[in-house]
């Protein structure tokens, strides 16, 4: 220390000199530079990491600095005791463009809470629900309090399905009590009370707009409080007799939501110019995390509306589950709506309509007894048959309740849904075949594989389902398209067509044994021959999907021959890794058993050895032949027209004709099975 003592009172007594600085203006010098790196291509250096480069933010960048949309404007934040005293808020005789723009605006941030926003930053942005209880006006209390019983409604309802994300919903109340001391019933009560004094006045010929579009939004609060308390009720036989009752509520609701649509422009705020005094941004600013988002952007109020519109109408296919036993039916119907892409509110209340009933002993017993007719499962079964087929049963109603519940998530999170599916259905099919074989035993009968057929069938469904995910989530590279159709094409629906052609030979069997019984076997063999096969429809369908995979196979392996599809260069990129990564989800099953990546390599090896133009017609062969299967079945228009286009683009290509571009892939049509698009002179061509 003594040493260092000088040359601290050393630098004490030496004046700071400010180093010479020379500023460059260096910004033609940057575009110059970067002119030699291709769009979406970055230049690393060893002091810009990964880290850096995700902490760093761009100052008044509207889209990564917070503050230059939440901070915008001279205004300071004001509370609602701050707002009242200043004349801001008023608490009596509110003009009815005032009370119908408070209205809209707590409707559309009501929406945007229900997009995965937080309630601080939407619904209690508004400062009348900060004192619900303030205002003398019985309309605005009436009300702030049936939004109050709103929001716990929704939450108990989400909370009860549970098929929400961190990015479908935040439940975090910030320490607003969403409970008040009002029931269900009485808060009904309060609206209808409501309901009637507006109707009085609306029935005045003098009354003005204002007033009749202050009573539709009224009934439809109410309306809306009715419905979502009766999809919530766990009583089963309450809820069927209460739904019933529905699709003439939602009627109601429909009817109300139109006039609200048309009337939207007479509250004061609506046209977005200039927010409303009781909605203040930042109010609760002070409530969330560091780290929090700071601005929330608010839905319109037309889109708000739109937003409960499509909310109606999916409750009415909600209403429609309640009536569904059959797990199969259910499994389609759940499918089905999740395709169309309803907001969480609907998928929690389809999940609490047809979960349970659908995934129940007695749906699973019908579902297997339709699909392949085990003898195990009649009425005349003996004991120890019977008792091996309830244990498969047993065992098998957590899996069909996460594929019913998985439905229920959002599209982006069902592919990982589906691969811990996956984990429970390789269990499960070995359940299958002790059953069969205990059943078989008991019964004195040949084995045969009834639960196996049935617990296959679902394994290769939700394979299929796993694969798919990916193109309509984007995951995979153009390159990677031919192996996915490969293993589409040669793995996974070729197992689906004899999984149901022996599902359907089993019923047969089943159903000439029952019938014929005591007649010869000549004549049991001559009864089944003649007995339709159920499955045929759904067989027929999956032959066309094959086809389809099988087009694409060709058709993208005839394309990287040709060098119009780019595959990445063999120093950075390894296609057995990626081919591994894709399929891994599969490893743990036993059946069917996973495809090495040599299997995959020597059949586009032997393709390969053809010249494109062969392959091409071959591609073009396998879509007209799903065309042809898929107008048989009924057809898939969409999945019909991309057949038709990419045969017509093939025999293009098979001529000779080649673009100037690389060919694209539109999901226009469908979101697994694009139309292959070349460039706009060779169509001109077609």
């Amino acid at each position: 220390m003594e040493n260092e003592q000088p040359n601290s009172t050393l630098s004490n007594s030496v004046p700071y000199i400010k180093p010479p600085q020379n500023w460059v203006e260096i910004t033609d010098l940057f575009h110059e530079s970067v002119k030699d790196l291709d769009l979406g291509e970055l230049l690393h250096d060893d002091l810009f990491g990964l880290f850096e480069a995700m902490s760093a933010i761009e100052m008044m960048d509207p889209k990564m600095d917070a503050g230059m949309l939440c901070n915008r404007g001279a205004r300071k934040v004001t509370s609602f005791e701050q707002a009242v005293k200043d004349g801001y808020l008023l608490l009596v005789d509110l003009p009815p463009s005032t009370l119908l723009g408070v209205i809209d605006g707590t409707l559309a941030r009501l929406a945007s809470w229900l997009e995965g926003h937080s309630l601080a930053q939407t619904v209690f942005t508004c400062l009348y629900l900060h004192r619900p209880y303030a205002s003398q006006d019985h309309v605005l209390k009436v009300f702030c309090l049936a939004v109050y019983k709103l929001l716990d409604v929704i939450k108990d309802l989400l909370h009860k399905a549970l098929v929400y994300e961190e990015e479908d919903f935040q439940p975090m109340q910030y320490g607003f009590h969403l409970n008040p001391d009002i029931s269900e019933q009485r808060m009904i009560g309060m609206l209808r009370e409501v309901e009637e004094e507006l109707h009085r006045k609306s029935r005045n010929k003098q009354s003005e707009p204002e007033t009749q579009a202050i009573f539709a939004r009224i009934k439809f609060i109410r309306i809306f409080l009715q419905v979502l308390n009766t999809l919530r009720k766990e009583d089963q036989q309450q809820q069927q007799t209460s739904l019933s009752d529905c699709q003439r509520l939602l009627q109601n609701g429909l009817e109300m939501l139109q006039i609200i649509k048309d009337t939207v422009s007479l509250g004061d705020g609506s046209d977005g110019n200039e927010e409303m005094a009781c909605f203040e941004p930042s109010i609760n600013q002070r409530l969330l995390p560091p780290t929090f988002p700071r601005y929330t952007k608010i839905k319109k109020r037309e889109e708000a509306i739109v937003h409960f519109i499509e909310m109606m109408e999916r409750f009415k296919v909600v209403c429609k589950a309640q009536g569904i036993t059959s797990f199969h039916q259910a499994l389609e119907l759940f499918s089905e709506f999740s395709q169309s892409g309803p907001c969480l509110v609907a998928r929690s209340a389809l999940q609490l309509a047809g979960r349970s009933s659908g995934a129940s002993r007695e749906a699973l017993r019908e579902a297997v007894k339709s699909f392949a007719g085990p003898p195990a499962l009649s009425a005349r079964a003996v004991p120890a048959a019977r008792q091996a087929a309830d244990t498969f049963l047993a065992r098998a109603a957590r899996p069909a309740a996460l594929l019913l519940q998985l439905s229920g998530h959002n599209r982006a999170r069902q592919r990982d849904k589906l691969a811990v599916l996956l984990n429970e259905l390789a269990p499960l099919q070995e359940e299958a075949e002790r059953a069969d074989s205990a059943c078989a035993i008991a019964l004195g009968v040949p084995l045969r594989p009834y639960m196996a057929t049935w617990a296959l069938y679902h394994t290769l469904r939700a394979q299929a389902l796993y694969l798919l995910a990916g193109f309509e989530l984007e995951l995979y590279a153009e390159h990677e398209y031919y192996y996915i159709y490969w293993y589409l094409y040669e793995c996974i629906y070729s197992w689906l067509i004899s999984t149901l052609s022996r599902a359907d030979t089993l019923l047969q069997e089943t159903a000439g044994n029952v019938a014929n019984g005591g007649k010869g076997r000549r004549s049991k063999s001559a009864k089944a021959a003649r007995r339709p096969r159920p499955h045929a429809k759904d067989a027929l369908k999956l032959q066309a999907l094959q086809q389809l995979c099988g087009g694409y196979f060709k058709a993208l392996l005839g394309l990287l021959r040709e060098g119009l599809l780019q595959a990445p260069l063999p120093g950075f990129d390894r296609e057995r890794v990626r081919f591994e990564h894709r399929f891994g989800a599969f490893s743990r099953l036993i059946t069917p058993p996973l495809a090495a990546y040599r299997q995959f390599r020597s059949a586009a090896q032997a393709e390969a050895s053809q010249e494109p133009e062969q392959l091409f017609l071959a591609a073009g062969r396998h879509f007209a032949q799903a065309g042809q299967l898929l107008a048989a079945g009924g057809g898939d228009a969409p999945l019909a027209r991309a057949a038709k286009t990419n045969f017509v683009l093939l025999r293009l290509l098979a001529a000779g004709h080649r673009p100037k571009g690389k060919p694209s892939f539109c999901f226009k049509e469908s979101k697994h099975f694009p139309v292959i698009k070349l460039t706009d002179s060779q169509i001109a061509q077609e």
